[in-house]
Formats: structure tokens, sequence, C-alpha cells
């Protein structure tokens, strides 16, 4: 491809309102542009990119079995409606009326859609099991777009869904794309881990994320430092152990403790460790309130209290309802005294608390002296805080660390959550009707292509790996009015064309240093400079992966270039 005849637009200066690095360098080598708020074109050098993460994509899902198909983006509302997420999904679905006024939804997902087509043909457990997947635009409405194609409310997404007569089946399929999934993106470059995740308004089991790592990602990831265990920071069970105090119980005793709120501002009021403290937080647990108990130097993980009630929605209760519930104002409420209403339930590490602080759901008041098996009523203990860092691998080996991650992938066992909501059934060797058991499996395509810059560039630009770059050889005449150089230039990229690489020659009346600027910031593996040694039979070249850069003659040119990217 001639540069002159292509769509490049490059810029000097960082864009103000580009936070990362990767939406800074999208913007700067010319691979998008903005359109309004979430929205962006993928210029020429970025549609490159996209196609070759789809190749990846397309060679690893036929090889782990999956079928391409294409289904429509506008899903009309009773498909959803059936499965019951018209109205649980949220602000996100992106919904409108035709001219006839008939209700429709800018697919964010295809769940529904997929099965609605396969419950319509497949009948018999003989047709099973079945992988289709697709590459398409999805849609959501997101509340606050950032870090450009990182998180849009329009990108491009590889779904696929795998129906099944067993749950054995199903577990074979889904390993086998796990499997893909971690070829994909070692294929693409990627530095990334396989984590335990929560499947959220998806629904469903056992389920992974694929977590790209990454300081500007916006999961936590929790990972031994000894084994290959790692998961969401949401799922990571706490196996640590207590040990209670042996100290004698004390009275329990109302004491003021004005405008005294916050963890830190109690026990330093008082002169107490935060880990004798008892942190209460109220939940809006489906439709009942739920005080749930945390040692006061952990967090209440929410999804925990979410799986432990097998609930649909949990919610921190606002000021309004806390007032309500338990009669005080949010700093100031405990377990002591509530309302037969409001459910208690605590961490495991409460347990170990003696002689311990909590709120005296009186404004202004706490207790001291908190003993929670004689003082409270507790309906159950569980795991319900946060894992730490240093705290002890749910595997057993080694402690925890933290990392941050961007998600590029998620896998999920989804069961019969939509087959039997939305009637998709079977008839198995007995004869006997039974709901189809599904799989889910998504990849952010778009997203992938910003994860891979995140972790691919240096100071000067993208530095792409070879198998998604969008070419793999820069050809740069220095002075295109120079006949030997331009001809020599032309003569290489005609010959490097035909041998099956992708070229890209920079033929246009520019200055050598803005070529050469714009060649590092476009970030193509390989640059071969034909300058002044030109009628000499000699030209540069330079990796941009490690920067060096030599001389060698045209002759040699071809085998150099060989050893370097490869057949």
């Amino acid at each position: 491809m001639k540069q002159s005849m292509t769509f490049i637009p490059t810029l000097r200066e960082v864009p103000a309102d580009a936070e990362v690095k990767s939406h800074q360098l999208m913007l700067r080598a010319g691979f998008t542009r903005q359109n309004t708020s979430g929205v962006y074109s993928y210029l020429p050098l970025a549609h490159k990119v996209l196609k070759k993460i789809e190749q990846i994509v397309r060679e690893e899902m036929n090889n782990a079995g999956a079928s391409e198909l294409l289904m429509p983006a506008l899903q009309q509302a009773e498909l959803w409606q059936e499965s019951g997420r018209w109205y649980s999904y949220g602000p996100e679905l992106m919904r409108l009326k035709d001219r006839h006024k008939r209700e429709f939804a800018l697919g964010a997902t295809h769940e529904e859609m997929i099965t609605s087509l396969v419950r319509d043909e497949i009948k018999s457990y003989k047709r099973l099991p079945l992988s289709l997947y697709q590459i398409q635009t999805k849609f959501r409405d997101e509340k606050r777009p950032r870090f450009g194609v990182l998180r849009g409310r329009e990108f491009l997404m590889k779904d696929a869904y795998s129906f099944h007569a067993t749950h054995e089946s199903l577990d074979e399929v889904y390993v086998k794309m796990f499997t893909a999934y971690q070829n994909i993106f070692s294929r693409c470059g990627l530095d990334f881990r396989a984590v335990i995740a929560d499947s959220g308004a998806m629904g469903g089991t056992d389920t992974h994320e694929f977590m790209v790592l990454s300081d500007i990602g916006e999961d936590t990831i929790a990972y031994s430092d000894t084994s290959q265990y790692a998961a969401n920071i949401e799922m990571a069970p706490v196996i640590a152990t207590y040990e209670k105090s042996t100290e004698e119980q004390k009275e329990l005793v109302k004491i003021e403790t004005p405008d005294q709120k916050t963890i830190e501002e109690i026990s330093t009021f008082l002169n107490v460790s935060k880990e004798s403290c008892i942190k209460s937080v109220l939940f809006k647990v489906d439709d009942k309130f739920v005080l749930v108990l945390v040692r006061g130097d952990h967090e209440v993980n929410d999804i925990k209290v979410k799986n432990l009630f097998g609930a649909s929605v949990v919610e921190l209760a606002t000021a309004e309802e806390t007032i309500k519930a338990l009669k005080c104002v949010p700093g100031f409420i405990g377990p002591i005294n509530v309302s037969e209403d409001v459910e208690v339930v605590a961490d495991h590490a409460i347990s170990s608390v003696v002689n311990g602080v909590c709120g005296a759901n009186e404004e202004q008041f706490h207790f001291q002296g908190v003993n929670i098996e004689r003082d409270a009523k507790i309906t159950q203990l569980a795991d319900l805080r946060f894992i730490q860092e240093g705290d002890i691998s749910p595997d057993g080996e080694g402690t925890i660390k933290f990392a941050k991650g961007i998600e590029v992938g998620h896998v999920f066992k989804l069961g019969t959550r939509y087959s039997e909501s939305m009637n998709a059934t079977f008839l198995d060797e007995n004869g006997r009707t039974q709901p189809m058991i599904m799989g889910c499996y998504g990849i952010g395509v778009s997203r992938t292509l910003a994860a891979i810059i995140e972790q691919h560039n240096d100071e000067n630009g993208i530095v792409w790996p070879e198998s998604v770059a969008p070419f793999q050889i820069h050809v740069i005449p220095v002075n295109v009015k120079n006949d030997s150089q331009k001809d020599l230039a032309e003569k290489l990229y005609t010959e490097f064309t035909q041998s099956g690489y992708e070229v890209l020659i920079d033929d246009r009346a520019e200055r050598v240093g803005v070529k050469f600027a714009d060649s590092d910031l476009i970030g193509l593996p390989l640059r071969v400079t034909v300058g002044k040694k030109a009628e000499e039979g000699i030209v540069e070249v330079k990796i941009r992966k490690t920067g060096e850069s030599f001389e060698v003659s045209v002759d040699e040119l071809h085998e150099k270039v060989k050893q370097i990217l490869g057949n």
C-alpha cells in the first residue's frame, strides 16, 4: 500500500481528552477518530488490525468446533421479555420503537436471539452438541464512556454459544473454548491471566474472565505469588483462620462519639485498633434489609452477599432507607437491638473480635465492650469480605498479591438459564423433553486491539506484535525526488509484496524527520530506509521492537528480512 493513497491522519500533540496510552496513540497514529461520546470510526490501519484479530479468533474458534453465523443487531423486545431481561438489564440496553410503535433493542448481547434460533430448529439430542459464533457490532449505553474504545457505546465483539444435552458435554466444550481463548490472546501477543469471575447479569456458573495485565485496568485481580491461582477480587474466597483473644469479656457500654463516623475516625477517637472495630453496612437484598458485619480493617464484598442469599439485586441502602430500617443515620449503625425485619449476618472474622466497638443505632453514640455472640442476633457467619494482599491464597499455595486487568474475554456455563425461560427444549434418548444446557463465550475484539497497544508501546509510539501489525514492513525512501532512491524503494516494495509480505511504502513528499516520526508512531515491526547509499545497493533496516538498526546490501536484504519476520 502506498502511504499517499491511504488515510493515516497522524497528530503531533497528545489530544487533551485522551487519558490512557491506547487512546492517545490510536488518535495520534491515525487509527481512530471519535464521532460522538463512546463511538469511534476505525480508520484503515485500525481496520487492518481488527481483521487480523478476527482471523486469529476465527481460526481458534473453528478449531474448537464452532461454526460462524451472523445475527441481526436489531432485536425484537419480545425475545428479551421471554428471558425476563427486558425489565432487568438496565439503562445500558439501547431501546427504540419502529414506526408501528413496536419495541426493539440494539443488541448488547445475543443470548435471546441465538436461543430463539436454535429452539426452532433443534428438537433431538442427536443434533447436539452445537457451537455457533459471530463477530458483530454491539451496543451498550454506557453511563460514562472512557478510555477510547476500551469502554465505548458501540464496539466489536465475538460471541459464541454452545448447546448441549448433558452437563458433561458442556464441560468438554468449556475446556475447548478456554483453551481457544488462551491461544487467541497468546497469538495476539498479550500478557494475560484467566481468572475466576462472577457471571453478573448473564447468569450461570463456572465462569472465567481473561484479563490483560495493565495499570489502567478497571478490574483488580487477586493472584497467588507461587501458584497459578487467579481470580477477580470479587470472587476470591478467604480461607484465613482467626484466633480469638482469651481476654475476659467486658460489660457493654454506650459512649458518646460526636461526629466520629468512619472506622478511621472512631479507632483514633477511642484509641483502639481497626481490628477491634465492627463495621456495619446495610444492604437492600432484593426486597429485604440485611445488615452485614465485617471487621474494621476489612471491606464488605457485595458479590459474596448476593451469592449468599441467591439474590438478583444487592444495593447499598440509601440514607433514607437506613433511617427507616435502623432508626439511625449511617455512621452510627450497628447490630445491637435491631428490628426483626433486618437480618444480621457477619463475616467469619467477626467471631474473633472480643470487647469490640460498633455503632449504637443512635446518632453520636457507639458501643464499647461488644461481644457479638452475647450482644447481637447473628443469623449466620460466612465469607463476606474482600480478600486482601498478604492473605493466604485460596488454593493454599503462597499468598495473595493484586494486579490491575483489562477484561478482554469471558466464558460462562449458562446452564438452563435461557433455555428454560424461552422453552428451548429437545427430546432425549428416552423420548423425554429436556431443556438445552448452554454455554456462552465472548471476546471484545475492539477492546483487544486497545489492550494490545496498552502493553506494546514506547515513548515514540506503538510497537506492534508481528501477528497483528497492520503491515509487516515499512519502506521509506528518504527523498522521493531522487530517482535512485525512489526506484530502489519501489523495487523493494514490489519484491516484498510478491514474496507475501504486507508492505507500506511512504511515497509522500515529506521531510525525512516527519516520515521517521510517523513510522515510529505507527509502529510496524520492520523499517527499511532507502537513503544516500541507494546507488551502492545498501539500505538501513530498523527493528521497531528493539530499536536495533543496521545497514545491509540489497542482495542480502531478503534473507535478512526472512530471518527477522519469517516467511
